[in-house]
């Protein structure tokens, strides 16, 4: 399968799951290292309606390379976290329950105690601090709040007011960390709203 149809092929999943609303969130893979080089999705598509022709390659920066097409806003951020975390695939949708999450524990949400934390890649038993960072229309600032709270063992971030970006070594792990992550944050928020 090539970098184009992956992107299209999990554009539409979680477009049917309600977490890529219109033309929201984008996804990305590393095509290679040396230079940094990834696949994203282009900007303002629908994606329910991706098709494999609908990325661009873009550098470190963020910047399409030999392409007239336009890359997400948020390519840089996606570059940055492939940079830094050593990522091959990093995946942004705009999933509810993250965004309450945030808005709830805006230090950072602590997850600890659950099962689910096995398919994010981490034990039952561990104390896992999801970051939160603001949100800002600025990739190089959001890429220097997302590099000061980086840990090599939480491969998810969460901008306020705005959505969550995991990560793995390919698109698949990285959707199964996302969606145990998604699980996770909502039974979070639905704990804190029975007690309450």
């Amino acid at each position: 399968m090539t970098p184009g149809e992956a992107l299209a092929r999990e554009c539409g999943r979680y477009t049917e799951m309600g977490w890529m609303r219109g033309t929201s969130g984008n996804l990305s893979v590393v095509l290679g290292r040396d230079p940094l080089r990834l696949a994203v999705t282009v900007s303002g598509l629908d994606k329910g309606e991706m098709t494999p022709d609908d990325h661009v390659v873009i550098d470190a920066s963020g910047a399409a390379v030999d392409s007239d097409k336009v890359p997400s806003a948020e390519a840089g951020l996606h570059a940055r976290i492939a940079a830094v975390a050593g990522a091959g695939a990093v995946v942004h949708v705009h999933a509810l329950a993250p965004v309450v999450a945030a808005e709830h524990w805006p230090d950072g949400v602590v997850l600890r105690d659950l099962e689910m934390l096995k398919g994010f890649g981490r034990q039952a038993d561990d104390e896992v601090v999801i970051p939160v960072v603001p949100n800002s229309q600025d990739m190089a600032e959001l890429g220097d709040a997302f590099e000061k709270g980086w840990s090599a063992d939480v491969p998810a971030l969460l901008v306020a007011r705005h959505g969550v970006y995991v990560w793995g070594e390919d698109l698949y792990q990285a959707r199964h960390r996302l969606e145990c992550l998604e699980w996770l944050l909502r039974f979070k928020v639905e704990t804190r709203r029975s007690r309450s």
